[in-house]
């Protein structure tokens, strides 16, 4: 195991805390152990607060996404491990401006029962709560299955819609319900090209031949739809958009938002390659990609390969995905 690290037990502690001193002017900590990561801003009364929670690992998700516009708190697990029920009740309360609260959380069955158990309190505590599972992973479960699938990139869209929806004022039911459609129209697929070693188990989280990829690979190791020689990059971006239209059909002179995401040791370079593929692919369909985004938006450490998320748009989510928003990680779009 090579990395840049003291002890691995430390390694997310540190972690969060050079997060809060690189980003002073976005970020604070809460909990017994720092694990809360909430907006430095004020408070604006009466809003819906919007937050979340996940496994480390995964920077910028969760924790990074923290900022106007965008969440309001996050509560913070170790490295592929969800947060305590302590950090999940601490970011809830967190994010209670007034105007109840939103988690948007991954389908991950330890994620949603601590979260249900959080929202339970506030609920006795007279804090109205609502809950947006994010499901959008193709690979992991068949459409006819899609309770079962995994909560990835689109999580990264869903923060920005919930976030933004908070901010113009939108009540609690309304911010849910905005957010639920625009997942109703999202989907995402990774390629895996290497794992990736968490620091504390200090080898790798699935073993994959040098020429070998894997498709379909969730974004803590989860098996696959396929694994097999490495394609060029126009086969793997076909591969992937025709996977994605398959489960959700695409209308020609439709508009979509195109994220192309890094998994922690891949480039932009190849990101840009993929993309342009892409692009090309959903001219040819008669399909506007009306947003794009390349970049580093949910990893897995170093894991080297990319995924790739779409989802369809109207004016209203349009409006909300380019609505400015603050946080080191966000381009305003």
């Amino acid at each position: 195991m090579k990395k840049i690290i003291n002890n691995p037990e430390n390694y997310v502690g540190e972690a969060l805390a050079g997060l809060v001193l690189a980003h002073p002017e976005t970020y604070r900590q809460r909990g017994s152990k720092g694990r809360v990561i909430v907006r430095r801003q004020g408070k604006e009364t009466g809003k819906v607060g919007v937050a979340s929670g996940g496994g480390f690992g995964h920077l910028p998700l969760f924790a990074g996404y923290v900022g106007r516009g965008l969440l309001d708190s996050c509560a913070v697990g170790d490295v592929f491990a969800g947060p305590s029920l302590d950090d999940v009740t601490g970011a809830l309360r967190a994010a209670n401006l007034g105007g109840g609260v939103l988690a948007v959380i991954g389908n991950y069955g330890g994620d949603r029962m601590v979260f249900e158990m959080a929202a339970e309190d506030l609920d006795a505590e007279g804090i109205p709560t609502e809950t947006v599972i994010v499901a959008d992973d193709v690979a992991s479960a068949p459409p006819e299955e899609t309770s079962k699938r995994r909560g990835v990139a689109g999580l990264v869209l869903a923060f920005k819609i919930a976030g933004a929806a908070a901010e113009v004022g939108q009540s609690l039911q309304d911010v849910a319900a905005v957010t639920r459609r625009a997942l109703a129209g999202c989907r995402s697929i990774g390629v895996a090209l290497s794992p990736c070693t968490v620091p504390q188990a200090g080898k790798p989280t699935f073993e994959l031949e040098d020429d070998a990829i894997e498709m379909g690979m969730g974004i803590h190791g989860e098996r696959g739809v396929w694994r097999g020689a490495l394609k060029p990059a126009d086969a793997l971006a076909d591969e992937m958009l025709d996977r994605l239209v398959a489960d959700m059909p695409l209308e020609g002179k439709g508009r979509i938002a195109l994220l192309c995401n890094s998994l922690g040791a891949t480039p932009l370079d190849e990101l840009y390659i993929l993309t342009r593929r892409l692009a090309h692919r959903l001219a040819a369909m008669n399909v506007e990609m009306a947003v794009s985004m390349v970049g580093h938006y949910a990893t897995s450490m170093e894991m080297a390969g990319a995924s790739v998320t779409i989802m369809k748009l109207d004016d209203e989510l349009e409006g909300l995905l380019r609505a400015t928003a603050s946080c080191p990680y966000w381009r305003n779009l």
